[in-house]
């Protein structure tokens, strides 16, 4: 039987959804796993039962527009200067944000300062994806 484009997209957005429940179990200071297209739209995303969410959900928009955006920018100029972004961490008080993009999408993590080894779970998540 011939898979129709609405049976690949469910299957891609399963695959998606299966690699940030991975992503999740890497520590339980990891408290978001979302995953966006190049254009900032959240293909899926899964938070960390009770937990209370930072953003609300215009706010997780709009931050993933902003970040798909700065990637987007930064790929067209830098990379053949620099080469590829590796990983991009943004420090907050409250949380850690590691942004990995892989093509054709973008995974946006958050993780709670009280993860004492950030850089072990960031090379387990180059690892997953």
């Amino acid at each position: 039987m011939v898979k129709t484009p609405a049976d690949k997209w469910i299957e891609k957005v399963a695959k998606y959804r299966q690699m940030s429940h991975n992503i999740m179990k890497l520590s339980r200071n990891v408290r978001y796993v979302g995953i966006t297209n190049a254009y900032g739209r959240t293909l899926t995303g899964v938070i960390r039962p009770n937990i209370k969410p930072i953003l609300d959900s215009r706010q997780i928009r709009d931050e993933l527009y902003m970040i798909a955006s700065l990637l987007s920018l930064r790929n067209k100029s830098a990379t053949s200067v620099m080469g590829k972004i590796n990983h991009v961490t943004i420090d907050h008080q409250k949380v850690t944000i590691v942004i990995l993009q892989k093509s054709p999408v973008i995974y946006y993590v958050t993780i709670s300062k009280k993860e004492k080894d950030l850089a072990n779970i960031i090379s387990e998540i180059k690892r997953l994806v």
